[in-house]
């Protein structure tokens, strides 16, 4: 199974080591799924974790090791040139649409524009895609 993490899940997993998001980081890293990640992807990760509220709990190195990680232990993907079929109420969502769409990968968020497209492609909550492996 492939799967794109939503940033939000990626800095969940950060934030608090014995939840879910970081459960499932896990997974990947016992080859329970394939986790893609791609150029936009990860610089948002990078801009996010730069948020002040934010560096106050992922310090700026631990911060830069986190996406250095996934640069170098994930699946590297190009982004898709091609707008999504199905959009998010949150327009600055259809990139990780596309992306999941063109690797024919699960999408995992905790977002809830996200998650209310359920019945259009396949997103997961954290908790579900766990479950699903």
């Amino acid at each position: 199974m492939r799967a794109v993490c939503d940033p939000n899940v990626l800095i969940s997993a950060a934030l608090s080591p014995s939840g879910t998001p970081a459960q499932l980081m896990l997974r990947w890293q016992s080859g329970d799924f394939e986790l893609l990640v791609s150029p936009l992807l990860l610089a948002e990760l990078n801009r996010a974790l730069a948020y002040p509220k934010l560096r106050k709990r992922v310090p700026p190195d631990q911060a830069r090791e986190l996406v250095s990680w996934l640069e170098r232990t994930a699946t590297l993907v190009l982004d898709p040139k091609r707008a999504p079929a199905v959009r998010s109420v949150d327009p600055g969502d259809d990139y990780l649409i596309a992306l999941a769409q063109a690797q024919r990968a699960a999408l995992v968020s905790g977002d809830k524009h996200l998650l209310a497209l359920v019945d259009q492609l396949p997103v997961f909550g954290p908790a579900e895609f766990l479950s699903s492996l």
